[in-house]
Protein backbone atom coordinates (compact mmCIF):
# COMPACT_ATOMS: atom_id res chain seq x y z
CA UNK A 1 0.00 0.00 0.00
CA UNK A 2 1.22 3.17 -0.87
CA UNK A 3 -0.22 6.76 -0.35
CA UNK A 4 -3.48 7.20 1.47
CA UNK A 5 -6.32 9.08 0.33
CA UNK A 6 -6.10 13.23 0.88
CA UNK A 7 -9.70 12.37 3.01
CA UNK A 8 -7.39 10.10 5.42
CA UNK A 9 -4.43 12.22 5.23
CA UNK A 10 -6.62 15.21 6.33
CA UNK A 11 -7.95 12.83 9.24
CA UNK A 12 -4.88 12.11 10.42
CA UNK A 13 -3.26 15.98 10.47
CA UNK A 14 -6.54 16.70 12.35
CA UNK A 15 -6.25 14.14 15.30
CA UNK A 16 -2.08 14.28 15.21
CA UNK A 17 -2.79 18.26 15.71
CA UNK A 18 -5.37 17.46 18.36
CA UNK A 19 -3.08 15.37 19.85
CA UNK A 20 0.16 17.59 19.85
CA UNK A 21 -1.92 20.37 21.36
CA UNK A 22 -3.30 18.29 24.39
CA UNK A 23 0.03 17.56 25.13
CA UNK A 24 1.39 20.83 25.41
CA UNK A 25 -0.89 20.65 28.46
CA UNK A 26 -0.59 17.59 29.83
CA UNK A 27 3.11 17.92 29.74
CA UNK A 28 2.95 20.59 32.24
CA UNK A 29 -0.02 19.79 34.30
CA UNK A 30 0.30 18.66 37.45
CA UNK A 31 0.85 14.90 39.22
CA UNK A 32 -2.28 15.33 41.35
CA UNK A 33 -4.14 16.27 37.98
CA UNK A 34 -3.40 13.22 36.05
CA UNK A 35 -3.55 11.17 38.70
CA UNK A 36 -7.17 12.16 39.48
CA UNK A 37 -8.00 11.51 35.96
CA UNK A 38 -7.02 8.02 36.81
CA UNK A 39 -9.09 7.79 39.91
CA UNK A 40 -12.06 8.82 38.46
CA UNK A 41 -11.56 6.32 35.63
CA UNK A 42 -10.96 3.41 38.32
CA UNK A 43 -13.64 4.13 40.34
CA UNK A 44 -16.34 4.38 36.51
CA UNK A 45 -14.56 0.69 35.17
CA UNK A 46 -16.34 -0.43 38.65
CA UNK A 47 -19.33 0.75 38.37
CA UNK A 48 -22.48 -1.33 37.98
CA UNK A 49 -23.86 0.76 35.30
CA UNK A 50 -20.81 1.48 33.70
CA UNK A 51 -20.16 -2.28 33.61
CA UNK A 52 -23.49 -2.86 32.06
CA UNK A 53 -23.04 -0.11 29.30
CA UNK A 54 -19.63 -1.83 28.22
CA UNK A 55 -20.87 -5.39 28.40
CA UNK A 56 -23.69 -4.90 26.52
CA UNK A 57 -21.23 -2.96 23.85
CA UNK A 58 -18.89 -6.02 24.28
CA UNK A 59 -21.21 -8.73 23.19
CA UNK A 60 -21.87 -6.83 20.02
CA UNK A 61 -18.69 -7.57 19.10
CA UNK A 62 -18.85 -11.15 20.43
CA UNK A 63 -21.67 -11.77 18.66
CA UNK A 64 -19.93 -10.39 14.98
CA UNK A 65 -16.66 -11.99 16.03
CA UNK A 66 -18.31 -15.97 16.39
CA UNK A 67 -20.61 -14.94 13.43
CA UNK A 68 -17.31 -14.34 10.66
CA UNK A 69 -15.32 -17.24 12.60
CA UNK A 70 -12.75 -15.29 14.66
CA UNK A 71 -10.29 -17.59 15.85
CA UNK A 72 -10.33 -18.63 19.68
CA UNK A 73 -7.56 -17.04 20.76
CA UNK A 74 -8.83 -13.42 19.63
CA UNK A 75 -12.04 -14.31 20.89
CA UNK A 76 -11.15 -14.77 24.72
CA UNK A 77 -8.95 -11.94 24.24
CA UNK A 78 -12.00 -9.74 23.55
CA UNK A 79 -14.55 -10.67 25.86
CA UNK A 80 -15.04 -8.50 28.43
CA UNK A 81 -16.57 -9.94 32.24
CA UNK A 82 -16.73 -8.14 35.86
CA UNK A 83 -12.86 -9.78 36.69
CA UNK A 84 -11.72 -7.96 33.63
CA UNK A 85 -13.41 -4.93 34.23
CA UNK A 86 -11.83 -5.39 38.09
CA UNK A 87 -8.27 -5.82 36.75
CA UNK A 88 -8.50 -3.23 34.49
CA UNK A 89 -9.58 -0.41 37.53
CA UNK A 90 -6.81 -2.02 39.93
CA UNK A 91 -4.20 -1.65 37.34
CA UNK A 92 -5.28 1.98 36.58
CA UNK A 93 -5.38 2.93 40.48
CA UNK A 94 -1.80 1.30 40.86
CA UNK A 95 -0.28 3.37 37.44
CA UNK A 96 -1.89 6.27 39.62
CA UNK A 97 -0.20 5.14 42.94
CA UNK A 98 3.35 5.31 40.96
CA UNK A 99 5.69 7.79 41.93
CA UNK A 100 5.63 10.72 39.05
CA UNK A 101 8.46 10.16 36.54
CA UNK A 102 8.27 13.04 34.67
CA UNK A 103 10.77 15.65 36.57
CA UNK A 104 12.93 12.76 37.97
CA UNK A 105 16.61 13.73 38.04
CA UNK A 106 18.50 11.06 36.28
CA UNK A 107 21.84 12.91 36.98
CA UNK A 108 23.79 15.89 37.59
CA UNK A 109 26.96 17.84 38.35
CA UNK A 110 28.82 21.30 37.97
CA UNK A 111 30.88 21.35 34.59
CA UNK A 112 34.40 22.75 34.73
CA UNK A 113 32.67 26.14 33.45
CA UNK A 114 30.82 26.21 36.82
CA UNK A 115 27.57 25.47 34.77
CA UNK A 116 25.34 23.29 36.79
CA UNK A 117 24.12 20.40 34.69
CA UNK A 118 21.04 18.37 35.26
CA UNK A 119 19.46 15.59 32.76
CA UNK A 120 15.66 15.00 33.79
CA UNK A 121 12.97 12.98 32.33
CA UNK A 122 10.04 14.78 30.28
CA UNK A 123 7.12 12.89 28.46
CA UNK A 124 7.50 11.57 25.58
CA UNK A 125 4.81 13.29 23.23
CA UNK A 126 2.13 11.64 20.81
CA UNK A 127 1.99 7.68 20.74
CA UNK A 128 0.07 6.18 18.24
CA UNK A 129 -1.13 2.95 19.35
CA UNK A 130 -2.00 -0.31 16.47
CA UNK A 131 -3.29 -3.37 18.05
CA UNK A 132 -6.08 -6.37 17.75
CA UNK A 133 -9.26 -7.93 19.69
CA UNK A 134 -8.25 -6.45 23.51
CA UNK A 135 -10.55 -3.83 24.22
CA UNK A 136 -8.16 -3.50 27.64
CA UNK A 137 -5.59 -2.06 25.51
CA UNK A 138 -7.74 1.05 25.50
CA UNK A 139 -7.41 1.76 29.41
CA UNK A 140 -3.44 0.19 29.58
CA UNK A 141 -2.00 2.28 27.33
CA UNK A 142 -4.27 5.52 27.69
CA UNK A 143 -3.97 5.01 31.81
CA UNK A 144 0.07 4.80 31.22
CA UNK A 145 0.29 7.73 28.79
CA UNK A 146 -1.77 10.28 30.95
CA UNK A 147 0.69 8.90 33.82
CA UNK A 148 3.48 10.09 31.81
CA UNK A 149 2.15 13.05 30.27
CA UNK A 150 2.01 11.76 27.13
CA UNK A 151 -1.10 12.18 24.55
CA UNK A 152 -2.12 8.81 22.75
CA UNK A 153 -4.10 7.75 19.81
CA UNK A 154 -5.44 4.81 19.71
CA UNK A 155 -6.37 2.95 16.67
CA UNK A 156 -8.01 -1.00 17.40
CA UNK A 157 -9.15 -3.65 15.54
CA UNK A 158 -12.60 -3.64 13.90
CA UNK A 159 -13.46 -6.96 15.94
CA UNK A 160 -13.52 -5.04 18.80
CA UNK A 161 -15.24 -1.44 17.81
CA UNK A 162 -18.10 -0.88 20.12
CA UNK A 163 -16.40 -2.08 22.72
CA UNK A 164 -13.56 0.25 22.38
CA UNK A 165 -15.55 2.83 21.72
CA UNK A 166 -17.85 2.73 24.77
CA UNK A 167 -14.33 2.19 27.03
CA UNK A 168 -13.02 5.32 25.19
CA UNK A 169 -15.95 7.22 26.21
CA UNK A 170 -15.88 6.52 30.09
CA UNK A 171 -11.85 7.61 29.70
CA UNK A 172 -12.87 10.93 28.08
CA UNK A 173 -15.11 11.52 30.39
CA UNK A 174 -12.76 11.41 33.58
CA UNK A 175 -10.25 13.68 31.42
CA UNK A 176 -12.70 16.64 31.18
CA UNK A 177 -13.70 16.27 35.26
CA UNK A 178 -10.20 16.12 36.38
CA UNK A 179 -9.44 19.25 34.21
CA UNK A 180 -7.55 17.84 31.00
CA UNK A 181 -8.15 18.14 27.32
CA UNK A 182 -10.45 15.12 26.04
CA UNK A 183 -7.96 14.73 23.24
CA UNK A 184 -5.33 13.30 25.76
CA UNK A 185 -6.30 10.26 24.65
CA UNK A 186 -8.42 9.75 21.05
CA UNK A 187 -9.80 6.82 19.76
CA UNK A 188 -9.87 6.12 15.57
CA UNK A 189 -13.10 4.67 14.80
CA UNK A 190 -12.38 4.06 11.18
CA UNK A 191 -10.99 0.79 10.46
CA UNK A 192 -9.95 0.97 7.20
CA UNK A 193 -6.49 0.15 7.12
CA UNK A 194 -5.85 3.43 4.13
CA UNK A 195 -6.62 5.71 7.41
CA UNK A 196 -3.70 3.73 9.65
CA UNK A 197 -1.49 4.33 6.99
CA UNK A 198 -2.21 8.13 7.19
CA UNK A 199 -1.55 7.94 10.66
CA UNK A 200 1.69 6.46 10.25
CA UNK A 201 3.13 8.89 8.04
CA UNK A 202 2.29 12.09 10.43
CA UNK A 203 6.24 12.09 11.42
CA UNK A 204 5.54 15.61 12.31
CA UNK A 205 2.66 15.15 14.96
CA UNK A 206 3.41 11.42 16.20
CA UNK A 207 6.19 10.78 18.05
CA UNK A 208 6.24 6.97 18.49
CA UNK A 209 4.06 4.39 17.22
CA UNK A 210 3.66 0.71 19.07
CA UNK A 211 1.89 -1.77 17.09
CA UNK A 212 0.19 -4.89 19.10
CA UNK A 213 -1.24 -7.80 17.45
CA UNK A 214 -0.60 -10.45 14.61
CA UNK A 215 2.37 -10.76 12.50
CA UNK A 216 1.03 -9.20 9.70
CA UNK A 217 0.09 -6.30 11.28
CA UNK A 218 3.48 -5.53 12.90
CA UNK A 219 4.73 -6.19 8.97
CA UNK A 220 2.47 -3.61 7.66
CA UNK A 221 3.72 -1.47 10.48
CA UNK A 222 6.92 -1.86 10.14
CA UNK A 223 6.89 -1.42 6.62
CA UNK A 224 5.11 1.77 6.23
CA UNK A 225 6.08 3.93 9.32
CA UNK A 226 8.15 7.11 8.88
CA UNK A 227 7.69 7.04 12.83
CA UNK A 228 10.33 5.63 15.54
CA UNK A 229 8.07 1.98 16.00
CA UNK A 230 8.46 -0.21 19.19
CA UNK A 231 7.32 -3.62 18.22
CA UNK A 232 5.23 -5.86 20.33
CA UNK A 233 6.00 -8.92 18.01
CA UNK A 234 4.49 -12.31 18.32
CA UNK A 235 5.17 -14.50 21.19
CA UNK A 236 7.32 -17.74 20.67
CA UNK A 237 8.14 -18.78 23.90
CA UNK A 238 10.28 -21.57 25.05
CA UNK A 239 10.77 -23.46 28.04
CA UNK A 240 13.64 -26.30 28.52
CA UNK A 241 13.42 -28.54 31.09
CA UNK A 242 16.87 -29.75 32.72
CA UNK A 243 18.40 -33.36 33.32
CA UNK A 244 18.12 -32.59 36.87
CA UNK A 245 14.37 -30.71 37.56
CA UNK A 246 11.85 -31.23 39.92
CA UNK A 247 9.46 -33.55 38.53
CA UNK A 248 6.41 -31.48 40.64
CA UNK A 249 7.75 -28.26 39.95
CA UNK A 250 7.97 -29.02 36.28
CA UNK A 251 4.67 -30.29 35.75
CA UNK A 252 3.09 -27.67 37.58
CA UNK A 253 5.15 -24.81 35.36
CA UNK A 254 4.81 -26.17 32.22
CA UNK A 255 1.11 -26.39 32.78
CA UNK A 256 0.58 -23.10 33.67
CA UNK A 257 2.81 -21.69 31.10
CA UNK A 258 1.12 -23.50 28.16
CA UNK A 259 -2.43 -24.09 29.57
CA UNK A 260 -3.38 -21.27 32.25
CA UNK A 261 -4.08 -18.49 29.10
CA UNK A 262 -3.54 -20.29 25.85
CA UNK A 263 -4.09 -17.11 23.49
CA UNK A 264 -1.78 -14.55 25.14
CA UNK A 265 2.08 -13.87 23.50
CA UNK A 266 3.40 -15.34 27.32
CA UNK A 267 2.32 -18.68 26.73
CA UNK A 268 5.33 -21.31 25.98
CA UNK A 269 4.73 -22.79 22.42
CA UNK A 270 7.93 -25.25 22.55
CA UNK A 271 8.85 -27.62 25.37
CA UNK A 272 12.28 -28.96 25.29
CA UNK A 273 13.17 -31.96 27.27
CA UNK A 274 16.63 -32.96 27.90
CA UNK A 275 17.03 -36.77 26.63
CA UNK A 276 18.48 -37.69 30.54
CA UNK A 277 15.30 -36.34 32.03
CA UNK A 278 13.66 -39.55 34.20
CA UNK A 279 10.15 -38.10 33.87
CA UNK A 280 9.29 -37.16 30.38
CA UNK A 281 6.46 -39.78 29.69
CA UNK A 282 5.13 -38.73 32.81
CA UNK A 283 5.31 -35.45 32.36
CA UNK A 284 4.25 -35.63 28.65
CA UNK A 285 1.30 -37.71 30.21
CA UNK A 286 0.37 -35.00 32.53
CA UNK A 287 0.26 -32.26 30.40
CA UNK A 288 -2.28 -34.19 27.64
CA UNK A 289 -4.58 -34.81 31.08
CA UNK A 290 -3.92 -31.13 31.52
CA UNK A 291 -5.47 -30.47 28.15
CA UNK A 292 -2.01 -30.17 26.29
CA UNK A 293 -2.42 -31.58 22.24
CA UNK A 294 0.70 -32.57 22.14
CA UNK A 295 3.57 -33.11 19.25
CA UNK A 296 6.94 -33.47 18.67
CA UNK A 297 9.27 -35.12 16.82
CA UNK A 298 9.99 -38.90 16.76
CA UNK A 299 12.38 -39.21 19.85
CA UNK A 300 9.35 -37.35 21.85
CA UNK A 301 6.56 -39.59 19.95
CA UNK A 302 8.28 -43.09 21.02
CA UNK A 303 8.54 -41.64 24.70
CA UNK A 304 4.78 -41.31 25.15
CA UNK A 305 1.96 -42.30 22.26
CA UNK A 306 -0.13 -39.70 23.00
CA UNK A 307 2.52 -37.08 21.09
CA UNK A 308 1.39 -36.35 17.74
CA UNK A 309 3.55 -35.93 14.70
CA UNK A 310 5.39 -32.77 13.76
CA UNK A 311 5.44 -33.05 9.99
CA UNK A 312 7.05 -29.59 9.13
CA UNK A 313 9.72 -28.80 11.62
CA UNK A 314 11.14 -25.84 10.47
CA UNK A 315 7.33 -24.23 10.05
CA UNK A 316 5.83 -25.88 13.26
CA UNK A 317 8.15 -25.17 15.84
CA UNK A 318 8.57 -21.78 14.50
CA UNK A 319 4.43 -21.05 14.82
CA UNK A 320 2.28 -19.07 17.56
CA UNK A 321 0.17 -21.64 18.06
CA UNK A 322 -2.42 -19.50 20.55
CA UNK A 323 -4.07 -22.62 21.71
CA UNK A 324 -3.38 -25.76 23.60
CA UNK A 325 -1.37 -27.00 21.24
CA UNK A 326 2.70 -27.81 22.43
CA UNK A 327 5.32 -28.59 20.41
CA UNK A 328 8.04 -30.96 22.05
CA UNK A 329 11.64 -31.55 20.88
CA UNK A 330 14.07 -33.73 23.14
CA UNK A 331 17.17 -32.06 23.48
CA UNK A 332 20.74 -33.61 24.78
CA UNK A 333 22.42 -30.16 26.49
CA UNK A 334 21.44 -26.42 27.51
CA UNK A 335 23.82 -25.61 24.52
CA UNK A 336 21.41 -27.60 21.87
CA UNK A 337 18.43 -25.74 24.03
CA UNK A 338 19.39 -22.44 23.38
CA UNK A 339 20.43 -23.53 19.59
CA UNK A 340 16.84 -24.69 18.86
CA UNK A 341 15.60 -20.86 20.57
CA UNK A 342 17.74 -19.48 18.45
CA UNK A 343 16.73 -21.02 15.81
CA UNK A 344 12.80 -21.27 16.14
CA UNK A 345 12.16 -18.20 18.91
CA UNK A 346 11.05 -15.07 18.69
CA UNK A 347 13.33 -13.46 21.00
CA UNK A 348 9.67 -12.97 23.87
CA UNK A 349 10.36 -15.33 26.97
CA UNK A 350 12.34 -18.14 28.00
CA UNK A 351 12.31 -20.30 30.63
CA UNK A 352 14.90 -23.22 31.87
CA UNK A 353 13.77 -25.71 35.18
CA UNK A 354 16.37 -27.15 36.52
CA UNK A 355 18.47 -27.20 39.97
CA UNK A 356 21.60 -27.20 38.24
CA UNK A 357 23.22 -23.40 39.07
CA UNK A 358 26.03 -23.90 36.41
CA UNK A 359 23.57 -24.94 33.87
CA UNK A 360 21.18 -22.38 34.71
CA UNK A 361 23.96 -19.68 34.79
CA UNK A 362 25.11 -20.63 31.10
CA UNK A 363 21.33 -20.42 29.79
CA UNK A 364 20.25 -17.18 31.33
CA UNK A 365 23.61 -16.10 29.83
CA UNK A 366 23.34 -17.13 25.84
CA UNK A 367 19.41 -17.09 25.18
CA UNK A 368 18.70 -13.01 24.02
CA UNK A 369 14.92 -12.87 24.94
CA UNK A 370 13.51 -9.76 26.37
CA UNK A 371 12.95 -12.06 29.61
CA UNK A 372 14.93 -15.36 30.73
CA UNK A 373 12.17 -17.27 34.01
CA UNK A 374 14.05 -19.61 36.10
CA UNK A 375 12.46 -22.02 37.52
CA UNK A 376 8.94 -20.35 37.28
CA UNK A 377 5.92 -19.78 34.47
CA UNK A 378 7.09 -17.26 31.39
CA UNK A 379 3.35 -15.99 32.46
CA UNK A 380 4.95 -13.45 34.59
CA UNK A 381 6.03 -11.98 31.61
CA UNK A 382 3.35 -8.82 31.83
CA UNK A 383 3.72 -5.18 32.95
CA UNK A 384 1.08 -5.93 35.45
CA UNK A 385 2.74 -8.70 36.86
CA UNK A 386 5.95 -7.13 37.14
CA UNK A 387 4.80 -3.89 38.99
CA UNK A 388 4.35 -1.83 36.12
CA UNK A 389 0.35 -1.86 36.50
CA UNK A 390 -0.31 -2.35 32.85
CA UNK A 391 1.99 -2.45 29.74
CA UNK A 392 2.13 -0.36 26.04
CA UNK A 393 3.66 -3.59 24.89
CA UNK A 394 5.98 -5.91 25.42
CA UNK A 395 9.20 -5.29 23.23
CA UNK A 396 10.70 -7.98 21.33
CA UNK A 397 12.88 -5.13 20.02
CA UNK A 398 16.18 -4.06 21.56
CA UNK A 399 15.64 0.04 20.86
CA UNK A 400 14.61 1.89 23.16
CA UNK A 401 13.01 -0.34 25.56
CA UNK A 402 12.81 -4.23 26.03
CA UNK A 403 9.74 -6.02 27.82
CA UNK A 404 6.97 -4.19 29.05
CA UNK A 405 6.84 -0.74 28.25
CA UNK A 406 5.81 1.25 31.65
CA UNK A 407 5.31 5.09 32.43
CA UNK A 408 9.00 5.54 32.61
CA UNK A 409 9.82 3.64 29.60
CA UNK A 410 7.03 6.58 28.09
CA UNK A 411 9.51 9.30 28.99
CA UNK A 412 12.53 10.72 27.10
CA UNK A 413 15.32 13.13 28.97
CA UNK A 414 15.92 16.80 28.60
CA UNK A 415 19.41 18.79 30.31
CA UNK A 416 19.07 21.73 32.08
CA UNK A 417 22.17 23.76 32.24
CA UNK A 418 21.99 26.65 34.75
CA UNK A 419 24.61 29.03 35.27
CA UNK A 420 25.79 32.66 36.08
CA UNK A 421 26.56 34.56 33.20
CA UNK A 422 29.05 32.06 31.73
CA UNK A 423 29.99 32.27 27.85
CA UNK A 424 32.19 29.97 26.04
CA UNK A 425 35.32 30.96 25.12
Amino acid sequence: MGQASQEFVAEAARAGRAARHAFRILRSSSSAMRNHALLILAESLESDSVQQNVFAENQKDLAAALANDLKASLVDRLKLDVKRMKEMASAVREIAQFPDPVGEVIRGRTLKSGVRMIQKRVPLGVVFTVFESRPNVTVDIGALCVKSGNAAILRGGKEAIHTNIALHSIFQDALVKAGLPAESIQIVTETDRELMLAFLHQDQLIDLVVPRGGEALIQFTVENSRIPVVKHDRGVCNLFVDQNADFDLVLRVVANAKLQRPSVCNAIENLLVHRAYPHTKKLLMGLEQEGAILLGDQESRDTYEGVGEIKNPDAEYAQEYLDNRLAVKMVGSVEEAVEFIYKYGSGHSEAILSRDVEAIDRFVASVDSAAVFVNCSTRFHDGGQMGMGAEVGISTGRLHVRGPMGVEHLTTTTYVMEGEGQVRL
